[in-house]
């Protein structure tokens, strides 16, 4: 029997991995795979993507989303570098991907021949793992090494394939010395920490009388444990921001977000609580947690790179959330004091007042906030929604109160631009039957998304839900940086570097077939949002915004008022933005007034 090329033989690996999707971009360093492709168009589908970055940006989302590995594939040498930006999203959020990218052929190799780069160097930071096929018998092992390792590790896997060992016939590796015989299957433990350090943990908690809990996406799966502790404990919950899904928004206790992108409430708890209780968070930011020596805490991370990195924690448990939290449970008693609790769920409901009448102060032409007030309103239960690093996700963390079944993810840690499009379409790909919004700023659109539009477009016919919505806050500036430079480092606005050319965004997807919704009235915004959600196509809808309007964090810190004022005086927008600002503190501070006086201020 004739045995098939060498790219069969990989392609077929992947699907015995469960592979059914790559994202990716064709060039002659991949042609062999290319060519092989064909034979599996029934079992594999493979996605053109406008650039490499995308491909693995995809990748990247459909791992989150999902929980299998996600696969990209690209040439050699420029396309491989292209990559990189979304394996490092992979890699700083902790998702299994595998790139497979081609590379100069094995005669050629230490020669400088055109496109020849050293991948091993190039991939090595990014991956957990990353080899060379360096003869047709080691497909196997390369391609099963690599996928165990992006799955048991939770990281970036890279096979680099020289492009003349594509198209050779694959030899199984003979029953001899210096062979390797790999297999397909991985299926990942259940770590749970000791029982001694389980009771240490409960004795801790047990003993505070305000217990928080802050909950990253590594608790994705542990909705159920995180409320029966949270219950037991009478505990309040904040939220992570990629891990904002974790729990409903409904729950009276849990506070939302945490940090520049948070809520008071969750910034309170965290202020207020005797004990503080971690569960699957990289969280950055100390100046949002406890400050020191004020709570005792306990971590649960599946990760022992994580523990005790953020906070000095008492009590480390190195485990997955659920398992843990479930053997944890038995330890803890039951308290019947909700007082804290019930202050929390009353200071929640006075913030969302607060920034319901915020969102509805005028701003010329449109207050951002009020698309997302809005929005929130009419959000389906089941959608699916993607932000990026801008103004945009400041007002989805704020405003959008998820739903149980509703999804939302983006680039976290690396929080790079240009995550929105690429990852809605990868949830569009993952869950054709469910609606999908991306959460875009028009610097990010600029940037790369308007390119991706043209991959929906070619795409969307196929998916039994047609409803997906780039959303582009258009304010003309790169507006998070903006507001960065004036709160963060005292400047004003660069008005070389931040404001943006206009661009006609809803004018372009209607070129490409879609539903294109402009907004530049107040009054103009809710019909459009039902519009957007009952659309029969894809819908690019343009919100025109005011820029002056701050992502202002839920406490203002002496220094940040300070390095506020200070670009104030030179900044060329002054008036608008004292008149914006101070709009939106007096909406906190005189509520009964604001609602009389916002349009005239």
């Amino acid at each position: 029997m004739t045995q098939p090329t060498a790219s069969a033989f990989l392609l077929q690996r992947l699907l015995d991995w469960g592979v059914r999707r790559i994202y990716g971009y064709p060039g002659d360093g991949i042609n062999g795979l290319i060519g092989a492709l064909e034979g599996f168009k029934d079992e594999i589908e493979f996605v053109q993507v406008r650039h490499e970055e995308m491909a693995a940006f995809m990748a990247c989302a459909h791992a989150k989303f999902t929980g299998e590995v996600g696969v990209c594939m690209a040439t050699s040498g420029p396309g491989a570098i292209h990559l990189l930006n979304g394996l490092y999203d992979a890699k700083n959020d902790h998702v299994p991907v595998v790139a497979v990218v081609g590379q100069a052929a094995t005669t050629a190799l230490g020669g400088s021949y055109q496109q020849e780069v050293d991948l091993q160097t190039l991939f090595r930071d990014v991956s957990e793992y990353a080899a060379t096929i360096t003869s047709t018998a080691a497909t196997r092992h390369v391609v099963d090494r690599a996928f165990r390792t992006a799955a048991g590790l939770r990281g970036v896997a890279t096979v680099i394939f020289p492009k003349d060992l594509q198209e050779e016939r694959f030899t199984p590796p003979p029953a001899e010395h210096n062979t390797l015989h790999s297999g397909v299957g991985y299926a990942p433990p259940i770590v749970v920490p000791r029982e001694a350090d389980l009771r240490r943990a409960a004795e801790l908690l047990n003993d505070a009388d305000k217990v928080a809990i802050l909950a990253g996406a590594g608790a994705r799966h542990a909705a159920k444990e995180l409320i029966e502790v949270a219950d037991r404990l009478q505990a309040c919950c904040a939220k992570a921001l990629l891990g904002k899904d974790v729990l409903p928004d409904d729950l009276p206790w849990v506070t939302g977000t945490i940090g520049l992108l948070g809520t008071r409430p969750s910034s309170d708890i965290m202020r207020e609580c005797h004990a503080l209780l971690m569960v699957g968070t990289n969280f950055p930011y100390a100046e949002f947690l406890p400050k020191e020596g004020e709570a005792r805490a306990v971590q649960i991370d599946l990760d022992p790179r994580n523990l005790g990195l953020r906070y000095p924690v008492d009590v480390n448990l190195a485990g997955d959330a659920a398992a843990t939290l479930q053997a944890l449970l038995p330890h803890l008693r039951q308290k019947s004091d909700a007082t804290w609790r019930d202050a929390i769920a009353a200071n929640k409901a006075e913030w969302y007042e607060i920034e319901a009448r915020r969102a509805k102060i005028e701003a010329d032409p449109v207050n951002p906030m009020l698309y997302f007030y809005t929005l929130n309103e009419r959000l389906p239960a089941n959608a699916i929604l993607t932000g990026d690093a801008g103004t945009p996700t400041n007002w989805m963390a704020r405003f959008l109160m998820l739903r149980r079944g509703n999804k939302m993810s983006l680039s976290g840690s690396l929080a790079t631009m240009g995550s929105a499009v690429p990852y809605a379409i990868a949830a569009k790909f993952a869950f054709p039957d469910r609606p999908v919004i991306a959460f875009a700023g028009d610097g990010a659109m600029q940037m790369n998304g308007i390119n991706e539009l043209i991959t929906v477009y070619r795409y969307w016919k196929r998916w039994s839900d047609p409803r997906i919505v780039f959303f582009v806050l258009n304010n003309a500036d790169l507006n998070q940086v903006t507001w960065e430079q004036r709160i963060l480092g005292g400047a004003p606005r660069d008005m070389q570097t931040q404001p943006l050319p206009n661009f006609p965004y809803a004018a372009f997807g209607e070129s490409l077939g879609f539903l294109g919704i402009r907004v530049h009235e107040p009054d103009c915004v809710a019909d459009a949002w039902d519009r957007a959600l009952n659309a029969d196509r894809p819908v690019v809808f343009e919100a025109v915004a005011n820029e002056d309007v701050a992502t202002l964090p839920p406490h203002i810190t002496r220094e940040q008022a300070m390095h506020f004022l200070k670009a104030v005086r030179k900044d060329p927008d002054a008036a608008g933005v004292i008149k914006e600002s101070f709009k939106q503190v007096l909406s906190g501070v005189l509520p009964s007034a604001m609602s009389k006086k916002s349009g005239s201020l």
